[in-house]
This record gives structure tokens, sequence and C-alpha cells, in this order.
């Protein structure tokens, strides 16, 4: 048996077809803020929410872009906590853009700048909110697995051009809804590159030196689900047992990577997002070959793990990964993105050299 370890996971989770119904209950007698994504009304889901916390429900902001940026969401914050500071709750509807840009909005210093937040993770400090929010997730992609972590992504695009990542003890969502019936209207790219991405979590969560007996448990089993759902579901998109085995699995891939971040794969994922505009799905994936081919040999522990997965055939899983890969027509060479050689070779360094890179346990002490 492994040494003692530690897991820590404290979002209340609701899973199954219709556990949107859960919402008022989670909800209680607190006042509350809906934060989605524009679609969301034409697809049923706003209407949904607000037939049910009725008005309990404070407001709507369906406005959220994906990937959301600094400069976008500066406007939107403050607007937030002028109209809605007395709002208890924010409920988050959608895709990881949806959940990331209401973890965003959720803590405040003493002002309702939005500057004081991107300060602070400019200079990679902790911002200490005097205000905050509690916040009810409720995912709409089968992927993020954002609604049972702690951290954010935001983007500054235009002027620094560069990925910042917020992580409070009070980011954690109070509770997550997860109802595989919200995914069945997702496109076919979104459900590729969410699976995809849900994917990468788990594995990622395997090849990584905050893993646990706990999150491999939740890694192992998600990553096997999914390479085994994502194709029959990319064949066959109203399966409604497919989506919920996939919410499952992506759900699973959120608990493990909630407890060891992510690793190499998605420190490599933000330049191909930031400077070549690949979706995060795809940008996160296409190089989990690669890198698994460096994870393996380095630790014998985490070799078993990886084993466990592609049943027991360590040699043969980057192989198989790759097919599974170029099966569902996802590249896995940085040059069908049209990054060179030169400059995949100093992306991976400077990956291996950042916060998640270092995760990795390939990556130098």
């Amino acid at each position: 048996m492994t040494a003692r370890s530690h897991f820590h996971n404290p979002v209340d989770v609701h899973f199954g077809a219709g556990a949107l119904s859960h919402l008022p209950a989670l909800v209680g007698p607190r006042r509350a803020v809906l934060v989605t994504m524009p679609e969301a009304r034409a697809l049923g889901m706003t209407g949904q929410v607000e037939a049910l916390l009725g008005q309990r429900l404070a407001g709507v902001i369906d406005q959220v872009n994906p990937n959301p940026d600094v400069r976008e969401l500066a406007p939107m914050y403050g607007d937030f906590w002028r109209r809605y500071g007395q709002c208890e709750v924010i409920v988050a509807l959608g895709g990881g853009s949806a959940l990331d840009t209401a973890k965003l909005l959720m803590v405040a210093g003493d002002d309702d700048r939005f500057a004081t937040l991107v300060d602070a993770l400019d200079a990679g400090v902790a911002l200490r909110p005097t205000r905050t929010k509690r916040l009810i997730t409720i995912p709409t992609t089968a992927g993020t697995g954002s609604e049972v972590t702690p951290w954010a992504t935001l983007w500054d695009r235009h002027v620094k051009r560069k990925k910042y990542s917020l992580h409070l003890p009070q980011t954690w969502p109070e509770a997550a809804i997860v109802d595989p019936d919200l995914t069945r209207s997702l496109p076919r790219a979104v459900t590729l590159q969410s699976g995809l991405d849900a994917l990468s979590h788990a594995l990622e969560a395997i090849w990584n030196v905050n893993a646990n007996p706990i999150s491999d448990t939740f890694a192992v089993t998600a990553a096997r689900d999914m390479m085994r759902v994502l194709p029959r579901l990319m064949a066959s998109l109203d399966d409604a047992d497919l989506r919920a085995h996939a919410a499952l699995a992506a759900l699973q891939a959120g608990m493990a990577f909630s407890n060891t971040k992510t690793a190499l794969a998605h420190s490599i994922s933000y330049d191909m997002t930031l400077r070549h505009g690949l979706p995060h799905g795809i940008a996160c994936s296409f190089t989990l070959p690669a890198v698994m081919r460096l994870a393996i040999g380095r630790r014998p522990d985490r070799d078993a793990v990886l084993a466990r997965v592609f049943d027991g055939d360590i040699a043969n899983a980057p192989g198989k990964l790759t097919a599974f890969l170029h099966d569902l027509g996802v590249a896995t060479e940085f040059s069908a993105y049209g990054v060179s050689e030169t400059e995949s070779s100093a992306m991976i360094a400077a990956a291996l050299d950042g916060p998640r890179g270092r995760n990795f346990i390939g990556a130098a002490a």
C-alpha cells in the first residue's frame, strides 16, 4: 500500500437526468444571479432556471463569451457588484467559460474594480477578498470539470497576451448540479472538444506529482470510460445513455484534477489557444501521446496506474492513444496546426517551466 495521502473536495454534487430540479432546494431562501452564455435563452435553459427560482432570481447575466478576457470582464465585474452586491448566490450555467466567469465575479476587494483582481493575479499574489458570493455550478458540457474545482482561467489577449489562473479557498463551488440532459443540445464539435478536455484532465492527473490513490481511482475510471464512450457518442449524438456516461466520466475527471491540478499537456495548450486560436479541448489533447511517451518510465508507480487505463499494455499505450485521437479526426503533430519544430520545442520548454508543467512527473525538480 502507498504512503498516506490527502484528498479534499468540498463540493456537494448532484448527478443524474433531471438533477436540475434540485436547484431550488440548493438556493434555499437566498437571492441568486444567473451567469450563463447567450444561447442559453434560445435553448430553454434560462427559462428553466427562471421558472425554478421565481422571485429568488434577482437577475441574469447572459453575455458570457468563450475564454473570458480581461477587457470583456472588467465592465461586467463592476456592473455585477454594483447591481447585485446584496445577492448571496451565483448560479453558473454553461460550459467552462460561464463557470470561470462566475468564479471571477464571485470575489472582490473593497472596491468594484476588476483591475484589483487582475493586478493580484499578475503579481502572483493571492487576492484577499473582503466580499464573496456562494456558487452553484451547472455544467452544460461534459468536459470542463470546473463544476468541482476552485480554478478559473482568465485571458489577457490584448495587452500582456497571457493566461491567468484564479484559485482561492472562496472559489470552490458550494454545490454542483450535473444533469446530462443539459448536454444533449451540444453540437458535434463541442461534444468532441469537451470529451477530449475531460480525457486530458484524467490522464494529466495520473502523470502528476500531486497524484494520490483517491485521485488515481477517479482518473483511471474517467479515462477508460471516456475512451470507450466518446467514439460511440460522436456517432450517436442524441443517445441519452451515452451522454450520461460522458457526463459522469467528465465529472470523475474533474474530481481527479481538483486535487492534482493539470500538468504538461495543459501547460502547452495555453500558448496553442492564445497564439494559434486552437480550441481548448483540442489544444490540451493533441499532445497527450507525446507527453505520455515522456511520462512512461519516469516512475514505476505512475506506469502502473497508466497501465490500468490501457488494460496493462503500457508499452503500446501511446500508440493506442494516437490511434484513438486520429480516429476522431484529431491530428497529433504540431505541424498540423501551423507550428514549426523550432516554435514547438520552445513552447514545450516554456511549458515545462510553467506552474502546470512543473506538476508533470518528467519536469526537472
